[in-house]
């Protein structure tokens, strides 16, 4: 069994953020006739006033891709925002007794029983090692993965590709940056929102964590 942390991976290419912004409001400028005040640095202007006048709607004329390494709880309360589209690593086809997966499950270290060497921080580590031996062992008896699957914990490791437009993860991040949502759950979205206030800061920069 392998320990892992949680981590994310932005996807969707943010070498060029004022592209995003030029979609947007190109868009955008269609509601108002208004073309024609296009130019090379007016994009930044005209999204910034879409986020202050709450004119969402057309932040959704632009779309980001993130893939998240999470354990199957959090992966759980990621699917809830149904606006979004997912792709999950699926444990109904995935045999984590082949090489390719190193012949062990990955489970995602929960930062709240920290550090290491205490003894509630055992008693996880204990029932996860329990759960993976049940599951080699029915593998083992050619139990088909679909089905051995159902003794892996929710702490069990797994990767959700996440895709959506500006204005549902600017939804997102209102909930799941908030102090009362799940505390793995804050850890990765505030992480992933400050990443992405230094990217493309016009579109997040308003949004802000309790």
């Amino acid at each position: 069994m392998k320990v892992i942390q949680q981590s994310y991976e932005i996807l969707t290419d943010l070498s060029n953020p004022i592209k995003i912004l030029k979609d947007i409001e190109r868009a955008g400028r269609t509601c108002y006739k208004s073309e024609n005040n296009i130019t090379d640095d007016s994009c930044v202007k005209f999204c910034k006033m879409l986020c202050e006048r709450g004119h969402e709607a057309m932040i959704e004329h632009s779309q980001l891709s993130v893939k998240f390494i999470v354990n199957r709880a959090i992966a759980n309360e990621i699917v809830r925002h149904r606006l979004f589209s997912f792709a999950q690593e699926s444990t109904r086809y995935v045999n984590y007794s082949k090489d390719k997966f190193g012949s062990e499950i990955k489970v995602i270290e929960p930062e709240d029983l920290l550090p290491s060497n205490s003894s509630i921080y055992q008693f996880w580590y204990d029932s996860c090692r329990s759960a993976e031996d049940a599951y080699m062992a029915l593998l083992y008896e050619n139990v088909k993965p679909e089905i051995a699957r159902d003794v892996l914990p929710l702490s069990t490791a797994t990767e959700i590709v996440v895709t959506g437009n500006i204005r549902e993860w600017r939804h997102f991040f209102r909930l799941r940056c908030d102090i009362k949502a799940h505390p793995q759950m804050v850890a990765i979205s505030r992480k992933l929102l400050y990443d992405l206030k230094s990217k493309i800061p016009v579109l997040f920069d308003d949004i802000v964590c309790s």
